[in-house]
């Protein structure tokens, strides 16, 4: 992220969108006085692909997740942002571990991390296209909700895009996008060049970052899909702030 900071400095069009170098310089500091780079991360959000043939042995995967989040959280100093009830708005004076398990082939443990504050979170976005609407029909959806967007996910944002699967399915798609690494393409050569027209069209928008105008609203833009039933397109968007934080282990 911060290389790609550095590179939106160079490129800005617009004066104020130079102080990306704020950003730089936040993330040295964070680097430098081991403090997060932003304290509010909310939720943990975990991707664990199991191996089949793995016995877990001395307790539950998830106590050990939570445990480990807990951990953490005492030595990290981020900020407590969980309430036990969405209604009744109780502060829990903790941090969630929000975990997908996926089953897999072999013997190996995949842990992904990713840091999910609320401000981008907020921000996501989910429809029901149906087919005619097409790529195009995709492309506007996108848009439109990076544009409704604007400064609230603290851009520049990393933008993962699902489609295809069913509602929840779709949505945890988009989520799922935001773990590959920046740069990396899809592998699906007609995905990839959808996702560069992306990259450019919400660069277009004019945003940029931390909403001070210029062409760096965005440093990436994810898809991944899952086949989906013949009369359904559903599309959903989920957006990682500019303290953008992600970390794999293989165990």
């Amino acid at each position: 992220m911060v290389k790609r900071f550095q590179s939106a400095r160079q490129t800005q069009s617009s004066p104020p969108g130079r102080e990306v170098q704020q950003l730089v310089d936040n993330a040295q500091i964070a680097r430098e006085e081991g403090y997060p780079i932003c304290q509010d991360i909310a939720h943990a959000v975990f991707f664990v692909e199991l191996g089949q043939d793995i016995r877990i042995e001395g307790g539950a995967l998830t106590d050990a997740i939570n445990k480990g989040v807990a951990e953490a959280c005492r030595e990290g100093y981020p900020r407590y942002s969980i309430v036990a009830d969405p209604l009744k708005r109780k502060d829990t004076g903790d941090i969630s571990a929000v975990l997908t398990l996926q089953l897999v082939r072999g013997d190996r443990l995949r842990l992904s991390f990713l840091a999910k504050g609320a401000g981008c979170d907020n921000m996501s976005g989910f429809k029901m296209l149906t087919p005619a609407d097409g790529v195009n029909g995709v492309k506007d959806f996108v848009l439109d909700t990076v544009r409704a967007a604007s400064g609230k996910p603290c851009p520049p944002v990393v933008v993962g895009v699902g489609m295809g699967g069913t509602f929840d399915l779709c949505c945890m798609l988009a989520e799922k996008a935001l773990f590959r690494g920046l740069g990396a393409g899809h592998p699906d050569p007609f995905y990839a060049q959808l996702e560069t027209e992306l990259l450019d069209e919400i660069n277009r928008l004019g945003t940029g970052p931390k909403r001070l105008d210029g062409r760096t609203t965005t440093v990436a833009v994810h898809i991944e899909t899952l086949p989906c039933h013949i009369a359904s397109l559903p599309v959903a968007v989920n957006m990682n702030c500019h303290a953008h934080g992600h970390r794999s282990v293989v165990l």
